[in-house]
């Protein structure tokens, strides 16, 4: 009994998005499984909240980065379009 709150202590700072994800799926299974007591429940509970939002964190961030680069070429197109329009009116 003892062991299931020694596990759900770790340190979540340095968790990656898999490392984060599977231990979110042993707690769940965990959970799903049964046989363990309302306290062992709770802690693991909270223990999947927050592996929950560490994944969140990491979704996020990689979305926030996709966005940026599918961004990126858009913004330079845009750039060198409006340049050379003006270039071309200069030439005239």
């Amino acid at each position: 009994m003892t062991s299931t709150t020694d596990d759900l202590t770790g340190s979540t700072d340095a968790l990656g998005y898999e490392q984060a994800r599977d231990e979110l799926i042993e707690v769940v299974r965990r959970l799903e499984t049964g046989g363990t007591t309302l306290e062992e429940s709770l802690a693991l509970w909270e223990r999947g909240e927050e592996l929950a939002k560490i994944c969140r964190r990491w979704l996020d961030g990689a979305r926030a980065r996709l966005d940026a680069a599918l961004a990126g070429p858009e913004m330079d197109d845009e750039t060198d379009g409006g340049a050379g329009a003006d270039s071309d009116v200069n030439d005239v």
